[in-house]
């Protein structure tokens, strides 16, 4: 559609998944609200969830998962190769996400644990921009449907977008949501970075960590607390290890 006579741009975009359950994808192709004016505003050249199509001539490449094997490696080389700007789309694309866990293990020994002499193909979980140049991160799990819109309009406008750099302690205060500590319960509310507007806290469960952490954390003084609360360190480790948005900080 034509706005002041003016056809506006719309880039060619692609959507791809590596190692993940696709739950952020599932996330664009929901809200059916929104979802014709989301499609219109872009040309979706690949996604294998929503179209049959397969071009290579994308603009704008998403991935959605992390990477876990060799091919996955060379596969997304030479999707980067390609795309003008490559987004990380979620907690597994930005940061390992879930998967990021099982690099605690010997994988050799679990492979053979659990496919015996047919062992399957498998490596370190690393996230997108750990293989290759990553222009824009969007975190989550899954990611939120309305901040994706709001960064494509960006896109298609030529206009930088900026996420939050509050914690999601933000987020509570607007919603009057209890302080999840007052109720004997584990929230990395204090050092995530908000934008998901709290729906774990807001249900009752403590914030895991999915957005990465929130900008200038204070991840010592957090742990403190949490101790002081009478939460163990291996407590406090899980949470911080779940999504790998906190990798290197500890």
């Amino acid at each position: 559609m034509k706005y002041l006579g003016i056809e506006p741009a719309r880039p060619k975009v692609a959507v791809f998944d590596f190692t993940g359950c696709e739950g952020c994808e599932l996330q664009l192709a929901n809200k059916e609200e929104s979802l014709a004016a989301f499609l219109g505003s872009i040309e979706i050249v690949n996604f294998r969830e929503v179209t049959s199509t397969r071009r290579d001539d994308y603009d704008v490449a998403i991935i959605d998962g992390c990477i876990s094997r060799d091919d996955e490696v060379e596969r997304i080389k030479e999707i980067r190769s390609r795309a003008k700007i490559l987004v990380a789309m979620g907690s597994c694309a930005s940061f390992g996400g879930v998967n990021r866990m099982k690099n605690a293990y010997n994988l050799d020994d679990a492979n053979r644990e659990v496919y015996g002499d047919k062992p399957q193909a498998t490596g370190l979980t690393r996230s997108i921009k750990e293989v290759v140049d990553v222009d824009l991160e969007i975190p989550g799990c899954p990611v939120s449907k309305e901040e994706v819109e709001r960064i494509v309009q960006h896109l298609v406008l030529g206009v930088a977008f900026t996420f939050p750099v509050s914690p999601v302690c933000f987020d509570c205060k607007h919603r009057f949501i209890t302080c999840l500590f007052e109720h004997g319960k584990l929230c990395l509310g204090s050092i995530a970075r908000s934008g998901c507007n709290a729906p774990c806290p807001a249900g009752g469960l403590g914030c895991w960590g999915c957005r990465g952490p929130a900008e200038d954390c204070n991840l010592e003084q957090f742990i403190a607390i949490a101790r002081e609360r009478g939460f163990s360190q291996k407590e406090i480790d899980e949470r911080l290890g779940f999504f790998g948005g906190f990798e290197g900080l500890r």
